[in-house]
């Protein structure tokens, strides 16, 4: 910071000190690093969808921006004929919304339970549902399949449901747990004063209260549950009836021994646009949720 000293003869013989400001280096270099962020972050999808437009004939073509441009991988991707992708993206649909609902259901209460109750080995439960959220979903995979085999579950929607809802859980109540133990019991407690019961004080003050959390942890879950690969691939045996819409882009084909580059991404804009519409539709509700509890009051 620099100062500059000024005669005024309106004042007397007092000085006035000017301050210039420095150059703000600390905003530039913010700055900076949110385009790197930025970039870092939607360069992938960008390119996807310059490939999901491209005619299929020039597909190694590097130009960066968009040329030869066509629908025709968009048409190929709902094409009955090649493939199922329409019927996926709805099997999508179903199984992510169905283990968003089963999980926040069990989670709400599990981490009220866990964070209002006091009981001898609670910690010990906190820990093994932590544990369990880093257990590898590989490690497990053969056991459910020869399980779920033996139940006649492989190629269902609750054969794919269900195994999503166990890897689900122990994030969704870890994270309300967390939550809910930073609100303070004062609430309930003036709620019972005024005459509700503790179903009707959880009703009424602590789940709108907690309304943010819930919206952010729904939508983690939801987000995972469409994204994921590894079980429903092998646990949906194929079945076009109920593979969800990652398993569907992997069976693409266009020939014997030909890999159609811009078809697949053309289905994978079409499956990461329901995912980006959830994201800005629940912005700020995401925000206010992650950052809940980090102001003390």
């Amino acid at each position: 910071m620099t100062t500059a000293t000024v005669d005024a003869s309106a004042a007397g013989d007092r000085e006035i000190v000017v301050y210039k400001k420095g150059f703000n280096w600390g905003g530039l270099g913010n700055g900076a690093a949110i385009v790197v962020i930025v970039f870092w972050c939607l360069a992938p999808f960008y390119w996807m969808a310059v490939l999901a437009f491209r005619d299929n004939a020039n597909t190694f073509d590097n130009t960066p921006w968009f040329t030869h441009v066509t629908l025709d991988n968009f048409r190929y991707a709902f094409d009955t004929e090649f493939n199922a992708f329409g019927r996926s993206l709805l099997n999508s649909m179903v199984i992510s919304v169905s283990v968003t609902v089963l999980s926040m259901l069990i989670a709400v209460f599990a981490g009220y339970a866990l964070s209002r109750l006091v009981f001898r080995g609670k910690s010990i439960v906190l820990a093994l549902i932590l544990g369990a959220s880093m257990f590898p979903g590989v490690a497990i995979l053969t056991p459910i399949f020869q399980l779920f085999s033996d139940f006649g579950w492989l190629g269902t929607y609750h054969g794919l449901i269900l195994p999503q809802v166990s890897f689900a859980l122990p994030l969704a109540v870890y994270t309300l747990t967390s939550f809910f133990a930073d609100m303070p019991w004062e609430l309930e407690e003036a709620a019972k004063v005024d005459g509700c019961t503790p179903l009707q004080a959880f009703r009424k003050v602590i789940i709108p209260l907690a309304a943010p959390a819930m919206f952010t942890t729904a939508i983690l879950v939801f987000l995972a549950s469409w994204n994921e690969y590894l079980l429903s691939s092998v646990l949906s045996k194929g079945d076009t009836a109920v593979a969800p819409s990652t398993v569907a882009i992997v069976n693409f084909t266009a020939g014997p021994h030909i890999v159609p580059y811009t078809q697949t991404m053309a289905a994978g804009v079409i499956v990461t646009v329901p995912l980006v519409i959830v994201v800005l539709v629940f912005q700020r509700r995401i925000v206010s949720g992650l950052t809940a509890g980090g102001i003390k009051g």
